[in-house]
């Protein structure tokens, strides 16, 4: 194997052109030197092969952007060699030079991959207008391949960069409910911080139940907005202090329809309003506003309806003190099958009664600064 050193030879224009190496294998000497040399004049790095053994060989140590090689040599094929080079460097062109004027050999040579076909003997002329061709198609190729890779370089910056941007917009958007929340509970004085403490019951149970996290996110923002269409309740009946009439029991069983209209048509909580439309149905259908049973009713209904009580029954009100977390899981457990689902009710009681209190005191310690809607993401406390 020999290596041919570029020789500075001003009269070439090729001295412009960047140095291509360029492989080239030939059991006759006279005829690879005579090759060498011809590339060399044209500004090629040249390295020359007497058989396929030393050609791998030095395809192994060095990069090439060609190869020459013949067809009929002593100590290997070269139709050979040329699969074994597109095993190796599918990308790497291949030129191959043969004595046989046999037009069957050039066209098995390109049909296994041969980027063009020399007949010898041949003009020199031919032979650097022959390569040139295939180092420009070469370079072609590695422009196209890392034109290729900056632009998925630049797809998957945009892609994280849109990602990012979602989710600081879906940030905003929760901060900006957890405003509302807020807003809904000074105007309910007898709830206050319910909104924050039911979400995050709802959270933990949906979590216990197998919810995905991204259903999770929906389902925690219908539990926060659950009583938004409060906000269209008149403060006489919202704020009344003893029993409500049969009328007053109507018109404040329109917060459920209320709150859906309000959400509906906002595209980031259009799946959150089917949870505020329905989170006041009973499994057995004896709840409102339509009266659904059952699998009718949203999985985040049915899961919120059980934290709902939950933080009901646990949390004091001006007629009455809250009562304890094992009293609340006698009457879930008493009401199950009928205003709640028996699946979900199973869930809810293998948790421990220690994490509930925990997280209604996480919740009351932090008070403005604990986020709801973080929770959705973040890990429970130990039980």
């Amino acid at each position: 194997m020999v290596k041919l050193a570029a020789q500075a030879d001003d009269r070439s224009p090729s001295k412009l052109r960047k140095a291509g190496r360029i492989l080239v294998v030939d059991d006759e000497a006279q005829v690879r030197i005579m090759i060498g040399a011809t590339l060399e004049h044209q500004g090629y790095e040249v390295e020359l092969a007497g058989n396929s053994g030393e050609a791998l060989e030095a395809l192994e140590l060095n990069t090439f952007e060609l190869v020459l090689t013949d067809i009929v040599m002593q100590g290997g094929n070269g139709i050979a060699l040329l699969e074994r080079i597109h095993e190796l460097h599918p990308h790497l062109p291949v030129i191959m030079v043969t004595a046989v004027h046999d037009i069957g050999v050039a066209i098995d040579s390109m049909r296994r991959g041969a980027y063009d076909y020399l007949l010898k003997p041949f003009e020199r002329e031919h032979l650097v207008a022959t390569v040139q061709r295939a180092v420009e198609h070469r370079h072609a190729l590695q422009e196209s391949q890392n034109y290729q890779q900056s632009l998925e370089h630049v797809v998957r910056a945009r892609t994280e960069m849109l990602r990012q941007a979602m989710e600081d917009l879906e940030h905003s958007y929760d901060i900006t409910l957890e405003a509302l929340g807020d807003a809904l509970d000074l105007k309910d004085s007898e709830t206050e911080g319910h909104s924050k403490r039911v979400t995050a019951y709802t959270i933990a149970l949906a979590r216990a139940c197998g919810i995905s996290p991204s259903q999770i996110k929906v389902i925690a923002r219908g539990a926060f907005l659950h009583d938004i269409g409060k906000m269209a309740i008149p403060d006489e009946i919202l704020r009344k202090p003893g029993k409500l009439t049969p009328e007053e029991q109507e018109i404040m069983r329109e917060h459920c329809p209320r709150g859906y209209h309000m959400l509906r048509k906002i595209p980031f909580l259009a799946e959150a309003a089917e949870i505020v439309f329905t989170h006041q149905e009973h499994f057995d259908g004896s709840g409102y506003p339509s009266g659904l049973r059952g699998s009718q009713i949203p999985i985040g209904a049915r899961i919120f309806a059980i934290a709902d009580t939950l933080d009901a029954i646990t949390s004091d009100r001006p007629y009455r003190k809250g009562r304890s977390f094992d009293a609340a899981r006698e009457e879930i457990l008493r009401c199950s099958g009928t205003q709640f689902d028996p699946a979900v009710v199973e869930v809810f009681l293998k948790i421990p009664t220690e994490l509930w209190q925990e997280l209604r005191a996480e919740i009351t310690n932090q008070n403005k600064r604990f986020s709801t809607f973080d929770m959705a993401s973040s890990p429970l406390p130990p039980a």
